[in-house]
């Protein structure tokens, strides 16, 4: 036999925020989210599609929402709290039921649910790997680009590859590679000026 508390996981501070939670749960329950049982606590869906979930932790109980990183947030009450692990959850932490706030709540997940509907999701980065032969062969000829180059993470070397080889015409994709060798060189990432 083993224990409950193997199972509970994230749920195991579930027990001290039990009415802050029921709290939630009669707010959520004014939203068309239907509410089921996932990874052990309760977690809403629409048309099958994961929008909330709600857990209790040691220090807070919280709201989470799967696709978050499409809320507008305008209360900046989210956080990316496995910026590793996921792209797109966002918790909003509670530490008191005084903090819960219905409209506030309802407004955000009214807000997912349209997300949903207009169905906002990060598409999974299966990306395919792009090869720039124009680029390599300039790697080739200059060792300092090349381990320029290197020096970035794959994110931002795909932008490269990606910005040089959606050109057409090999004129533009050498004209773009004249463009990136100097910001390679500087150390600077293709988008980093627009971030």
């Amino acid at each position: 036999m083993e224990s409950k508390s193997e199972h509970k996981g994230i749920w195991k501070y579930g027990d001290q925020w039990e009415e802050e939670l029921l709290f939630l749960k009669s707010i959520i329950d004014k939203t068309e989210l239907t509410e089921t049982t996932k990874w052990g606590g309760p977690v809403y869906v629409y048309e099958k599609k994961n929008v909330i979930g709600l857990g209790g932790f040691k220090d807070y109980f919280a709201i989470w929402f799967f696709n978050g990183v499409f809320l507008k947030d305008e209360k900046k009450k989210l956080i990316n709290a496995q910026e590793e692990v996921t792209k797109s959850l966002r918790q909003w932490r509670f530490t008191s039921k005084d903090q819960v706030n219905e409209k506030d709540v309802l407004e955000y997940i009214r807000e997912a649910i349209e997300n949903e509907k207009q169905g906002k999701v990060i598409k999974p980065a299966k990306k395919e790997a792009i090869i720039s032969e124009l680029l390599n062969a300039e790697m080739a000829k200059n060792p300092d680009l090349k381990s320029a180059f290197e020096k970035f993470s794959p994110y931002k070397q795909y932008e490269f590859l990606e910005y040089i080889e959606t050109a057409k015409q090999e004129k533009t994709k050498l004209s773009r590679i004249e463009k990136v060798v100097p910001m390679i060189l500087a150390n600077v990432g293709l988008n980093d000026k627009y971030r």
